[in-house]
This record gives C-alpha cells, sequence and structure tokens, in this order.
C-alpha cells in the first residue's frame, strides 16, 4: 500500500532521516518506534506533506506523493493524529470532530457550526450525523455536547482519532495516540486500535509504549538518528541486540 525509498530529510546540518526504506502492506498495523529524536514524527511528517524529503520516493497505492500538498495527500486517503494536536477549545466535541472533514462539496464547515439545525443543508446533516457515529465509536458519545477546553488528556486524543475517521482514511497514522495515558486508557486504546484495523483501515503506529505496540503490530521498524536499524515481527525486535542498545540502552 505504502512504499518509502531512500527517504532522507535533513535540517542543516542535523540528518534526521537518512535513506529509509519502509513498505506498509494493505490491512496491516505496522509499529515504528525508536527514542527521542530517532526520525519517527518527521516521517510521519514526510509521509503527509507537511515536509518536502530531500531524497526518496513516497509510493501511495502506486502513485507517487513525494512532495505534495497535505490537503491532496489527505484526498488521497491518508490522514492521521499529532503527538501534540490542538483541539478548537471554543467548539464543542461534535464540531471538533466535524471539523476534521476534507470535503469539497462542503463549502463551510464554520457555517455549520453557526446555523441553526433548521437551515443545515443535507449534506451538512450527513456529516453531523456521522460525526455522532464515529464518537460513538471511540466512546465519546456521551461527550460530544462538551466543550473541547473541559477534556482531559485521553479524550483529546480521542477526538483526533475521531476527527482522521471522519474522512474514512486508507491509512490512518497515529502519532503517540498513547501518550499520557495511565495502563486502562492504554487498553482502552489498544482495543480502539483494534476495530479500528478490523474496518479495513491499514494503520502505522508511532508510540513510546512497546509493550502496546508489540501487541498491536504485524511489523515492527526501529529508527535510530535518522536510520532503520531493524524491522521484523515483534517477537523478534524485542530480542534484537540493535534494538536492546539503541532504544533500550543496553548492551
Amino acid at each position: 500500500m505504502l512504499k518509502i525509498s531512500g527517504l532522507s530529510k535533513s535540517f542543516g546540518a542535523l540528518q534526521a532521516l537518512d535513506k529509509v526504506d519502509i513498505e506498509i502492506k494493505e490491512g496491516e498495523i505496522h509499529g515504528i518506534i525508536g527514542p527521542n529524536g530517532s526520525g519517527k514524527t518527521t516521517l510521519f511528517n514526510c509521509i503527509t506533506g507537511i515536509l518536502k524529503p530531500n531524497e526518496g520516493k513516497i509510493i501511495f497505492r502506486g502513485e507517487d506523493i513525494t512532495g505534495l500538498k497535505p490537503n491532496i495527500i489527505a484526498n488521497k486517503g491518508i490522514h492521521r493524529t499529532f503527538q501534540a494536536g490542538k483541539l478548537v477549545s471554543n467548539l464543542t466535541v461534535l464540531e471538533n470532530i466535524m471539523c476534521g472533514v476534507q470535503d469539497p462539496l462542503s463549502k463551510s464547515l464554520k457555517d455549520t457550526m453557526i446555523r441553526l439545525p433548521f437551515t443545515q443543508s443535507k449534506r451538512e446533516k450527513e456529516i453531523q450525523e456521522k460525526a455522532e457515529r464515529i464518537a460513538e465509536f471511540v466512546g465519546l458519545v456521551d461527550s460530544i455536547n462538551r466543550w473541547a477546553s473541559d477534556l482531559v488528556w485521553t479524550e483529546r486524543q480521542l477526538v483526533q482519532i475521531a476527527r482522521a475517521l471522519i474522512n474514512e482514511p486508507l491509512l490512518l497514522l497515529l502519532d503517540e495516540p498513547a501518550s499520557g495515558m495511565g495502563s486502562f486508557e492504554i487498553e482502552k486504546m489498544e482495543e480502539i486500535i483494534r476495530k479500528i484495523r478490523e474496518m479495513g483501515i491499514t494503520i502505522v503506529v508511532v508510540s513510546h509504549e512497546v509493550k502496546m505496540l508489540m501487541n498491536l503490530s504485524e511489523i515492527v521498524t526501529v529508527l535510530s538518528f535518522g536510520q532503520k536499524i531493524a524491522e521484523d515481527i515483534p517477537e523478534i525486535i524485542q530480542k534484537d541486540p540493535r534494538v536492546l542498545e539503541a532504544y533500550l540502552g543496553t548492551r
């Protein structure tokens, strides 16, 4: 589904990515781990068009999307969450989810937020109903009318995921979806990610929650100092001496 070849990205003298090769197969959950500064978020930013790589190719479903604008890439079916994604604090949970829509048919979602229900277009009503279903899917059905400013961290992460899901992505990139969560919340997040995959969505997860990622992933890629140092099934990755040295700090 997604093939990354020889991807490099530098910021001045800092080599954030160095000739990285990764292939994501359709229908899988693919995990990416690595210490801070290893290039994980930079990789996501290159895939989604936020950053343009210095070298390499990103092929999505047979099409070269390298360096395309983020909205074009999103319209092709790649959506993501952010490690510290921002919500619109003076909108409700439901309205924040609706704001995620990448839809050329919807002229202005801002209008949707301020109109009275009886003045909404048919399309806007469809978007609202879809947002309500997704809120229920991620466990936010009882919070749809709460202000985003009142949400705790875990709830904010779920809104981000819902905002990506409303676009029916083919490929979903999750950047630290379980950060700052306790063990119970991590288990719930793991359950939600599995349910998303059951919908037929391919998922790439970047996470420091190694146990969760190993439980979820069919394949795990390990980055260190911008280079891919290992890639295999979780059982092998956990025993790889290169991973233990680079990621766990042992020799």
